[in-house]
Order: structure tokens, then sequence, then C-alpha cells
């Protein structure tokens, strides 16, 4: 059992992510999920009870936390960790090895289990999660799906009684989505108590015993899932929550109308130290053109968009901007690209510094502007490292609206996002494609498309599986694509 018994925390000089008087009791075996505006409180939680708070994380913490009736503040990490198995939003920063059976079998090896038994128990995790195929891989060559799928085997490789999970959705396609609601079942059968901080709900609201609503730092609602199906889309949608069903979902912006194309790919093909990725891709795209690169994890989607900015090396095929031929450097002066992990691209000491980094001759108005409209403007003088995930992921998108550059690249932009920042970032967007901007976002968000794309390109089997506009006529072939049920 854990409980919190009247416990506030607040981080040294900020202004947001912490806790006030928070009187919680989560019995054991029982599923729980955390929602919330970002900054509401959700991961601060996390980190109270695998210790992380106060022992990495510095602060100002009163109350008590217990864990089976002892003070959690006592405990040594050791003696936590034993117990308390997390899954963090951004896996590479858990991880400890370069190859995908040593890190499975890390945690173990830190509590001296014997070799044999050991490496038995990875085999027996990888067939129950079914991720053999990702065993004896390079963890650097994984996808971003994929290196979650190995933080969360890591994890569940220990048999821990707890598990925490900070938004472990938010880099997977709807099929692992699906397997980690699978997975979640299993360690929920096995009497597992499971704690979920998560904005994307609608793959949780069956397997939840519990919601838990946050509100700056207070337990603003605590409901059944039955209870919490009961507020309207609106009521939801107030609170910054995003869908709880995918199907009520529909398409809103209007395909551009057809206008001369500027960019053309011609029988492109790439690789992978020299394994081939994807082969014979062709495709136009004019001004205004919001194209949602969709596909299953390890599909080729990031390769792609890093080739599109002139980032990666290994391909062959002709790229031409209003017909005329592009070499890599080209395409680099002309394109912008907010990467999956932002914090490979986040620089200046300052938000604002940030939003103008690099930049010649900026417009500070626009820049201004801009985190205006992406939330921004109360963190506008923190260190960008200070961020939270939702944070930095705005952030970053704030300088695609003010580097002034023509093609532009999201991979996975919503990540960690709660309702209203994904309404601002696909306003944002949506502003850009007015100025015709084209407009690449490699994403599984299937709500995020219906409000911010107005086509869809499918990578499969290595190639181009789909290339549609998004209407209503085409809705189910866009749901049987993203596999909404």
């Amino acid at each position: 059992m854990i409980e919190f018994q009247n416990v506030s925390f607040s981080y040294p000089d900020s202004t947001d992510g912490g806790l006030k008087n928070i009187d919680l009791t989560i019995p054991d075996g029982q599923c729980v999920l955390l929602c919330g505006r970002s900054g509401c409180g959700k991961t601060t939680l996390t980190r109270l009870i695998n210790g992380l708070i106060p022992q990495f994380f510095a602060g100002e913490l009163s109350g008590e936390i217990l864990l089976n009736g002892e003070n959690l503040a006592e405990l040594p990490m050791y003696q936590i960790a034993e117990k308390v198995g997390s899954v963090f939003q951004n896996p590479r920063t858990q991880f400890f090895n370069v190859d995908t059976d040593s890190e499975i079998a890390f945690g173990m090896e830190n509590e001296a289990v014997p070799q044999e038994r050991m490496e038995r128990r990875v085999a027996e995790t990888a067939r129950a999660l079914r991720i053999e195929n990702l065993l004896s891989r390079n963890i650097f060559a994984l996808s971003g799906g994929e290196k979650q799928k190995i933080a969360f085997a890591s994890v569940y490789a220990m048999e821990p009684d707890i598990y925490l999970l900070d938004e472990p959705s938010s880099n997977l396609d709807m099929t692992s989505i699906s397997e980690l609601r699978e997975h979640l079942r299993l360690i929920k059968s096995q009497g597992k108590t499971v704690i979920v901080a998560e904005h994307r709900l609608y793959y949780l609201t069956d397997v939840a015993d519990r919601i838990i609503y946050l509100e700056n730092g207070h337990i603003a609602g605590d409901w059944t899932p039955e209870q919490f199906r009961l507020l309207s889309a609106e009521q939801r949608q107030s609170m910054g929550l995003r869908a709880i069903d995918l199907q009520e979902e529909k398409p809103v912006c209007a395909a551009v109308a057809s206008q001369p194309s500027v960019l053309e790919l011609k029988d492109v093909s790439l690789a992978y130290k020299k394994q081939p990725v994807l082969s014979n891709i062709s495709l136009q795209a004019a001004p205004g053109d919001v194209i949602a690169v969709v596909g299953h994890n390890g599909a080729g989607k990031t390769t792609f968009s890093r080739t599109l900015c002139g980032l990666h090396k290994e391909t062959a095929g002709s790229y031409l901007w209003n017909g005329k031929p592009q070499k890599p450097k080209e395409r680099m002066k002309r394109s912008y690209m907010v990467m999956q992990d932002v914090n490979y691209q986040l620089f200046a000491e300052s938000v604002e510094a940030e939003c103008t980094f690099g930049i010649k001759r900026p417009d500070t108005a626009l820049a201004g502007q801009t985190l205006e409209e992406l939330g921004l403007v109360p963190f506008r003088e923190r260190h960008p490292n200070t961020l939270s995930g939702g944070q930095k992921q705005r952030l970053a998108a704030a300088a695609s609206m003010v580097c002034g550059k023509e093609l532009l690249v999201f991979d996975e932009p919503t990540s960690g996002l709660d309702f209203d920042s994904m309404v601002r970032l696909s306003s944002l967007i949506r502003r850009l494609s007015d100025m015709g901007k084209v407009i690449f976002i490699v994403t599984h968000d299937y709500e995020f498309v219906c409000r911010t794309c107005t086509r869809v390109l499918h990578l499969d089997g290595g190639g181009i599986r789909d290339d549609f506009p998004i209407t209503e006529e085409l809705l189910p072939t866009m749901k049987k694509i993203f596999g909404v049920r």
C-alpha cells in the first residue's frame, strides 16, 4: 500500500510541477491513471514514490510517503528499487548499456542474480512481452517506440511490486499501444500495483481502476472509470484532457486548394548502415500541405524525415525544389526539424533566447507572439532543461515559426502534450500552412492528425503504402491505418 499523508513539494525557483497537501492511498494491486495538464504535478508524484525525490531532485518536502507502512524518506534507494520499477517518459535517460539484452538484464545484475537465472529471465521477459525481435540489437539503432519497449522490459524483468510509467505511449504506434495495454493487463493480473501518468487516455479507461485528476498540484478529481466517462467532451477539454474515444474524432482541416508542387522526390531510396530502409519513394508536395507521415515503429519515418532535411547520408534519387535539384546542404538551409527527442536541439540559456537561437536577424516580435500562443511566456527566463517534456516540445515548435524556413518537419511533436498544448501546436502549424510552408509531421497521434493535417503518407513494407488527402470519405481508410477501433 502507498500512502501520502499531507504531502507538499516544491522545486527550487519553480513555478509549476509541485504538489500541495496531497492525501492519497493506493491499495496493493490497484491500477491508477494520473492525468491533468502539463506541469500539474503528475511526474512529481511518481518521483516521490520511486524515491527520486528527495534523493535526486532537490526541493522543499513536507508530509510523509509510506510504502507498506515504512517511511520512504528513510529507505535507501536500493531497497526502494527492489519494490518500485519506473519507466520514464524519455527511455534514453534510463539506459546503461548499448545492447538490448544487457539492458534488460541490467537491474538483475545489480541485484547479483545468478547468470543462468538472469539469462532465463531475459528470455521469459521477451516471450511474455512479445519482443523477441528486439533481442541482440544495438539500442542506438532502435526507433523511439522500440526503445520504449526495452525500457518496459528492463523493469518487467525485475518483477517489482509497483510499476510507475510516465507517458509510456508517447513514442508508440497504435499496434504498440494496444500491446502496452495488454502488458498493463498482464501485470495487473499478477497483482502488481500500476501507476500511469499519461495524456493519451483512450487506451487506459478500460484498464485503470481509478482516475486521479491533478490541477495546480492538488487532487481535483478522483473517479472510477464509469464516473469519468460521464464527463462530457467539453468538460474534459476544459480540464486540459484529451479524447477517451478516438472513434468520435473527425477531421477538421480541409485539404488545401490544389497548387503547383514545390517539392518533388523521384525514386528516392534510403539505407541505414547499408541496410535498405525505404525504396523507390516518389511524391510531390505543394505550399500549405500538412502531411502526416505514419507507419509502425521502425518503418523508416524518422530516417525519411531526416533525409528531407539533408541530415541522412545513405540516400539515392532526386530531390527537387521548384524543379531544381537540391543537394543535402541546400536542403539543410531550406528546412527546419523539430526532433523526436528535443533535448538534442535545446542550446540557449533561457526559453526566450532559445526561440531565436542561431537565427540571423530574428523577428523578436514574432518570437514573443509565438511564446504567448504556446503558453511559454511564464517560463521565458527559465533554462530550457528545467522544463517538462511537453514544454520542451512546445519550445522547439516555437522556433519553427521564427526560423523562416520553407520546409518544416516535426517528429512526434505531441509526445507529452496535454489537450491545451496540442490545440495550441495545431493552431501554430495551421498558421505555418497558411504562410505557404511545406510541413511533414511524423506522428502516431490520430487525434492530432484529425485536428491538424491535410494528407496522410503511410510508410510500410519499405515504401509508400498509401498517400491520400484527409477527407470524410477516406476516414475509414485513415482509421484502419491508425488502428482506430
